[in-house]
């Protein structure tokens, strides 16, 4: 008999006394301790709001009367454990909590929450067996991708990163709980949660946050056959129940949920992928009159007055990515789920006949109390069918255990429930660590029909489906793990780099009637098993060379990279253009658009009759260029009368001998793709080779500018007539035409990637020669003047006072000399060592703030300033402030 069949009968078998007196000896004595830090933190860089704690969960925040405190603004999180699209009066979920189960030294043992005790019974202590480390390490550190200069992007996964540690041996609150027939106290594994979570703002990545959760023995007990579980509670609705602004409440009453392993594929084709996933969402998506509302609406027909409704149509969902394990496999992965709030005469849950188990001798099927229960549970491998189905299951059914009819039809209907998903067996040594990677997704517009729910209470459980429509949640679902493990990529240079599908649009018959393709596209859909965590991103940034001239600034740019560089998902060398941009300071909202150029293009939409919820256009295809469209679709690739802006929704093309294929046409961005003519951006050298469609060794020197870059992706822009007394930042970016069939829009490098600062020349003379006359102002600097209002101090630094932001300045300086201020008595009141590359834009311009060299301000009066160069050359003049 194995361990763990072993131990499951002894605590069977055994007598309570004798049981009692095994436990009482092996719980630890608890020694003193500091309390643990409990707050937590809410993604909400994209459009999904989850909060998650320091603990192994996420959610638990739907309530006002448990207020979690943020880790790291120290204010309180708003109500709401998941809220999508901003909508603060919606959640798509209660929590959700980390299970971990193994045999330790031949017992059976699990780390969870405790879960709800059933009637006659009561728990002691705190209902969580993992707790945070102990305050200052029980915190949740922040990272971020979005600022190259923060101390947050050190080690940084996304835009929105969040990480916590918490174990299963901190002894808070010792739990008494029923476990198979008798009590015993939490029994710690010897566990370590280093639970990671990603989120991002980019558009086909705003719809989940990705978890890692990295499970660590940190005992000296080996954990053997362990599984991982993550307990879902399913609560969606919103918080308006009876009144809006006095009573706070949640409808969770009439929820649904289920489980998808095999789905169609984002990419089409009727490809199938192989995702567990389990989701949630309210059986009707609370419609009010007959529509779906976003806002707190009045519903007369809602209760004895009458209710505040908002509705919740969309659909959230748990998806496993990634475990030591094959997730394809038909044992390694368990879904289950049972009322939330059971009594003894209605506690179910969805059981294999040949697997009936009683969880507390009353015939108990729902709700698994205690370690053995939970661990059952978990390695079951069962599959449970979706709530909608149960009053469906009739008592000679060969599969399933027959549920009571007394709650079978509330059950059908909608109602509370709790999720688990579950993975396993793997062993963890101590000191060994195993990845658990799974994504919180949402789905837009899941329910389609305000109606649909009659569907049910009509029996038509299969129509009732039919109207839901899971793309989008598919769609988000794939996102999630192609960024986890990107397509196509061989990540550990091994030679694998996944695998591929051939989709044919069109074929014919060869002379041995084999169907041969004559139109197909080939589509990476799976990474090669090894971590990337690589969002798919703009073209690189090009490369960025600023100089001032008089009253203007000129920009050189080269974009090798950026028009070369293929795209990690699509494959396809994706740049559509180029934006010039400046600023007077460094926010990325200060900046504004001077020049663009992008690539004539356009994007062609399709009818698509079978559009949910009504039919309507798709964008499915890239782009399109003016010589593809015409090869494609006029009478041939000369055809220069075809335009195919001629085409709108309302007179679309209709394709010869097909009246069901209807197209129209829009450019691409603006089409402004004439160097120097439509754009103001040009070509530093118009008459250049093209590289890349030469051959390689065939490049000259006559290719490449003195500075060894390839003239063909050499660009210019000046900016004229602009103050030469304020410093201007200007920046160069790239961006694509995106991926429209898997939602992901065009993406542009940040705008503050490359940014320059930089000083327009004073004078024109400052161009030539050796012998630049230095130029100092304000002279005189007037308090009364109002620079700072008047946008020549503090731009971006508003919450600095006026006497930090005083500033006069120093023009058409050498690159490296020394400025001495002295007061009228030839005291030294502040010496500048200027020194700074001849290259750099700002090398001639000096700041000072009018402090002294103790720190201390200066006051009005008459100052002499000297400038002495590196070989001895000096230059005085005098400067005047008046405070």
């Amino acid at each position: 008999m194995s361990n763990l069949h072993r131990s499951c009968h002894d605590l069977v078998t055994h007598s309570k006394v004798w049981a009692t007196l095994l436990i009482l000896a092996v719980v630890p004595v608890i020694p003193s301790y500091s309390q643990p830090i409990f707050c937590g933190a809410r993604h909400d860089i994209g459009k999904i709001g989850l909060v998650r704690s320091d603990y192994p969960e996420f959610g638990g925040s739907n309530y006002y009367q448990y207020p979690i405190i943020d880790c790291i603004t120290g204010s309180k999180i708003l109500t709401g454990s998941c809220l999508y699209q901003k909508n603060p009066w919606v959640t798509y979920l209660d929590y959700g909590f980390a299970w971990v189960g193994g045999v330790v030294r031949g017992d059976t043992l699990v780390s969870s929450y405790v879960l709800r005790p059933y009637p006659g019974y009561t728990i002691t202590g705190d209902f969580a067996e993992f707790h945070p480390n102990e305050y200052p390490y029980g915190h949740i550190e922040h990272r971020s991708t979005l600022d190259p200069t923060s101390p947050e992007f050190k080690g940084a996964i996304s835009e929105q990163d969040f990480i916590s540690v918490s174990t299963d041996t901190i002894p808070q609150g010792v739990t008494i709980a029923p476990d198979y027939f008798h009590f015993r106290p939490h029994i710690p594994m010897g566990l370590e949660i280093e639970n990671r979570s990603y989120a991002w703002s980019l558009g086909y990545a705003e719809d989940f946050v990705i978890f890692n959760w990295l499970v660590r023995n940190i005992g000296d007990e080996y954990i053997h056959d362990a599984y991982v579980g993550i307990e879902m509670r399913v609560a969606v609705g919103d918080f308006f129940v009876a009144d809006p602004i006095n009573e706070v409440g949640l409808d969770q009453s009439d929820e649904f949920c289920g489980f998808l392993s095999k789905v169609k594929s984002a990419q089409g084709c009727e490809f199938l992928d192989t995702i567990p996933i389990m989701w949630s969402a309210d059986n009707d998506g609370d419609p009010v009159g007959g529509v779906f509302v976003n806002r707190p609406t009045f519903d007369p027909s809602r209760g004895k007055n009458g209710e505040y409704v908002v509705s919740c149509r969309h659909v959230s969902a748990l998806e496993l990515i990634s475990a030591p394990v094959d997730l394809t496999a038909g044992n390694t992965v368990s879904y289950n789920w049972w009322l939330t709030y059971p009594f003894t005469d209605n506690d179910f849950g969805p059981r294999h006949k040949e697997n009936y188990r009683d969880f507390h001798t009353d015939g108990g099927l729902g709700v698994p109390y205690g370690d053995i229960n939970q661990y059952y549970i978990m390695h079951n491998g069962e599959i449970d069918y979706d709530p909608a189905f149960t009053p469906y299951i009739g008592p000679n059914d060969l599969k399933w255990m027959y549920p009571s009819q007394s709650f079978a039809r509330d059950i059908g209907d909608g109602t509370y429930l709790t999720q688990l998903l579950s993975v396993g067996p793997f062993d963890i040594p101590p000191g060994g660590e195993v990845p658990i990677v799974f994504a919180f997704v949402m789905g837009e517009n899941f329910q389609t029909k305000p109606n649909n729910l009659a569907n049910i209470s009509s029996g038509n459980v299969d129509q009732y489906y039919a109207n839901l429509d899971f793309s989008d949640l598919i769609k988000n679902a794939q996102w999630a793990r192609w960024i986890y493990d990107n397509p196509g990529i061989d990540t550990d240079s091994d030679g694998y780099k996944g695998e591929f599908r051939v989709c044919a649009f069109d074929s014919v018959l060869d002379a041995d009637s084999n169907w041969i393709a004559t139109a197909a596209e080939t589509t990476w859909y799976k990474g090669d098993g090894v971590p990337d965590w690589k969002a798919a991103l703009p073209p690189p940034t090009p490369k960025m060379w600023v100089t001032p001239t008089f009253k203007g600034i000129h920009i050189r740019f080269n974009g090798q990279e950026s028009e070369t560089t293929k795209d990690i998902f699509t494959h396809l060398n994706d740049f559509e253009g180029y934006r010039v941009y400046i600023s007077r300071d460094d926010r990325v909202q200060s900046y504004s658009l001077l020049a663009t150029y992008d690539i004539e293009n356009y994007d062609k939409y399709i009818w698509n009759e079978q559009k949910q919820p009504d039919p309507g256009w798709d964008l499915l295809d890239f782009p399109m260029t003016m010589q593809e469209i015409r090869c494609k679709y006029a009478f041939n690739c000369t055809d220069t009368l075809f335009d195919p802006l001629r085409y709108r929704s309302s007179q679309p093309f209709q394709l010869p001998n097909f009246p069901e294929s209807l197209f129209y046409w829009v450019k691409h961005e603006w089409n402004v793709s004439e160097f120097g003519v439509t754009s103001d951006i040009k070509k530093r050298f118009p008459g250049a080779r093209d590289p890349t469609k030469v051959p390689a060794d065939s490049l000259t020197p006559n290719d490449y500018t003195d500075d060894g870059y390839l003239k063909f992706f050499e660009y210019e822009y000046t900016i004229e007539n602009i103050l030469p007394t304020v410093p201007y930042y200007v920046s160069v970016t790239a961006f694509d035409f995106g991926w429209p069939k898997s939602n992901l829009e065009p993406l542009e490098t940040s705008i503050t990637l490359n940014a320059q600062q930089v000083y327009p020349n004073l004078i024109d003379s400052a161009f030539g020669g050796d012998n630049k006359q230095v130029v100092v102002y304000p002279n005189p600097y007037r308090i009364d003047q109002k620079y700072r209002s008047r946008g020549y101090e503090g731009l971006g630094e508003e919450d600095r006072s006026n006497e930090r932001l005083r500033r006069i300045h120093f023009a058409n300086l050498p690159p490296k000399c020394v400025i001495r201020i002295f007061s009228l008595d030839g005291d030294l009141i502040r010496e500048i060592h200027h020194d700074k590359d001849p290259s750099d834009p700002t090398s001639s311009n000096e700041e000072w703030g009018l402090a002294s060299r103790n720190g201390l301000a200066v006051v009005s009066g008459l100052y002499y300033w000297v400038v002495e160069s590196d070989d001895g050359t000096t230059q005085m003049g005098k400067l005047a402030i008046i405070l």
